[in-house]
């Protein structure tokens, strides 16, 4: 997909996403190796839109997984149609076990979840499997076959492998410690809150009509909340929300009573909000 390491920069930005040269340099070798890529980093801090910026560039179609506590085989791999199995067998009263059997286990029946439908697609395709932290260890044993052979084995049907390899994107908010037989068949990306000088451009794009220097202000006042110690800091997503919260409000730059009366958009717990009500100091920054 990518010819250079500047090609990733160049061609990501054009989706609105800015990619630091780490970023843009292991994507770049996410593709040219073909091995899957596994972001692991705070909440909101791009690492499912890189996906979906990787996505769009390609053309490519995009299958996620969401990872959540309880998904399962049916819910990532595949599943049968249970109630087609049930009326083919009812339509072949006359039939032998055996011969039922032989129809009812076919493509027919098949139910492909996203690990088998990016597995088995024939165009361009980014598999992202979000927040795999948040499955359940076992469901790491039914990623290993993919990620390291990008092939599924259904027992009926058998061995199915990637005619076109898709490009996977596993993202982690680290909420758990993921097996290294997991991490052994990727290369790693973290992504962490970015440069002051990164995130006001990632602003000045994402919130167009906003003044340089309120930018500037929000991108410094958010620096000093995550030097607190907070049960969460804010994200990106958090600094571009407060930037277009004062945006909405027709602000020029920031004083006590605003910072006071929009905490609520960049932060998530009241505990948070008192705390920073009482240290932030806005002289200072």
């Amino acid at each position: 997909m990518f010819t250079s390491v500047d090609d990733v920069r160049a061609r990501l930005a054009e989706t609105g996403y800015l990619a630091s040269p780490s970023v843009a340099t292991t994507v770049f070798l996410a593709d040219r190796l073909g091995k899957p890529l596994l972001v692991e980093g705070p909440a909101g801090v791009g690492k499912t839109e890189l996906a979906k910026a990787v996505a769009q560039v390609a053309g490519a179609r995009l299958v996620r997984l969401q990872c959540y506590e309880g998904v399962d085989e049916s819910r990532a791999l595949y599943e049968w149609n249970h109630a087609k199995q049930l009326l083919r067998i009812s339509a072949g009263r006359d039939e032998t076990w055996d011969e039922a059997r032989t129809d009812i286990f076919g493509e027919e029946f098949l139910l492909p979840r996203p690990l088998l439908t990016a597995i088995r697609g024939d165009e361009p395709t980014v598999l992202l499997i979000d927040e795999t932290d948040k499955a359940d260890v076992e469901v790491e044993g039914l990623l290993l076959e993919v990620l390291s052979d990008f092939q599924i084995t259904v027992p009926e049907l058998g061995t199915i492998t990637a005619t076109r390899r898709p490009f996977v994107v596993l993202t982690s908010n680290a909420s758990r410690e993921l097996s290294e037989a997991l991490r052994r068949r990727c290369l790693f990306l973290h992504i962490g809150f970015p440069e002051e000088e990164l995130e006001r451009r990632i602003v000045r794009l994402k919130v167009p009509g906003i003044d340089a220097a309120l930018a500037e202000s929000v991108v410094r006042v958010v620096g000093a909340l995550r030097a607190m110690d907070l049960r969460k800091a804010p994200s990106v997503a958090e600094t571009i929300d407060w930037a277009r919260t004062l945006l909405a409000l027709g602000a020029g730059a920031l004083d006590a009573d605003l910072v006071r009366d929009t905490l609520g958009v960049i932060l998530k717990h009241q505990d948070d909000v008192l705390k920073a009500a009482v240290k932030l100091d806005l002289d200072a920054v």
